[in-house]
This record gives structure tokens, C-alpha cells and sequence, in this order.
């Protein structure tokens, strides 16, 4: 792992982690609230000034890309690794990163013989994007961070987003 204060995480904060996930579960997300996440992601990013690359994808389907001053197409790469890793283990790519080092001593995810680093990392900064009584529909995944602050800001901004979604009536326009 890139950061050695996370080889120490007690059980207990990783299990702060999951239920943190399963409560950003949305009762709809659809094309148009992916279109919203992801100027909302887009504008916090420039706010703070992060270098980052956004994207939203339902399914197979990329729905939203966007790439702020500062990035490369290297973020591209490190966006599908992450992606795949949630999408495989239905967890955010942070979790993955986390336990696999517990669930596969003495390996993490990028040293294990039997994994394809250039296909997954346990890399945070993807998290599924999950609906009640269906499931993982989609992704959202950033990178240029560090990748537990790639993380933490996808699920601030994902919070934020389920209370402006909360407050919007989908029989009317749902733009931002």
C-alpha cells in the first residue's frame, strides 16, 4: 500500500468503511443524476483546486468524463484499474486495497502472484454506485490524489449529493 499509516488500520475502522458504503445507497440514479454527481464532483474539484479525473459509469456505459488542468492520461489508467476493482469485488477499490492484505496474508492486491496489476489496484478512489432493493448499477471513480483522499472526497461528495437529491422532485427538472 502507498500509505503506511493504513497497514494499521484496526477492524473496527474498516468496518467504520463498509457501513459507510451501504449508507450511500440511493433509492434512484439514473443518467441524469449521474450527469449532476459529476458536475458536482467537478466543481468541488476546482473549488479546492484538485488535479483530478472524474468518472461516472452505469454499467458498461461511461456516462460522465471529465478531466480538470493538471491531469494526464495516466489518471485514465489508473480510473479503469480502480473501476474494475470495485466492479469485481462490489466494494469501493479502497475497501479491496484494505483488506486484502487481511484476507490474503502477507500479500496486498499489487503483490499477489495470481492478481493482474495492470488490470486492478486496490487504489482507493472508486465507489459503486449502489440502489436499494438492486444493487451495484454503476461507478464513480477519481484520480490524481492521494489515493485514500481520492476516496474520502468520492464519498463526501457522494453524501452531499444523496441530500441534494433528497430534496429534488424527479417530476420536475433535476438539474443542479
Amino acid at each position: 500500500m502507498s500509505n503506511k499509516n493504513e497497514d494499521h488500520l484496526a477492524p473496527e475502522d474498516i468496518e467504520k468503511i463498509v457501513k459507510e458504503e451501504t449508507s450511500l445507497t440511493f433509492q434512484r440514479f439514473d443518467i441524469d443524476d449521474a450527469w449532476n454527481l459529476g458536475c458536482l464532483l467537478r466543481s468541488e474539484a476546482t473549488n479546492r483546486g484538485h488535479a483530478i479525473a472524474i468518472e461516472i459509469s452505469l454499467g458498461e456505459q461511461r456516462v460522465f468524463h471529465t478531466s480538470l488542468r493538471g491531469t494526464s492520461a495516466h489518471n485514465n489508467k489508473w480510473i479503469e484499474r480502480k473501476k474494475a476493482t470495485a466492479r469485481e469485488w462490489g466494494c469501493s477499490s479502497y475497501l479491496v486495497g484494505l483488506r486484502f492484505p487481511i484476507f490474503d496474508p502477507p500479500y496486498s492486491l499489487e503483490t499477489a502472484p495470481w492478481m493482474d496489476v495492470t488490470r486492478y489496484s486496490g487504489s482507493g478512489g472508486s465507489v459503486p454506485i449502489l440502489i436499494s432493493d438492486t444493487g451495484i448499477v454503476g461507478t464513480v471513480t477519481v484520480s490524481g490524489l492521494r489515493h485514500d483522499i481520492d476516496h474520502a472526497f468520492v464519498v463526501e461528495v457522494l453524501k452531499k449529493y444523496r441530500e441534494i437529491q433528497g430534496k429534488i422532485d424527479p417530476s420536475k427538472d433535476s438539474t443542479l
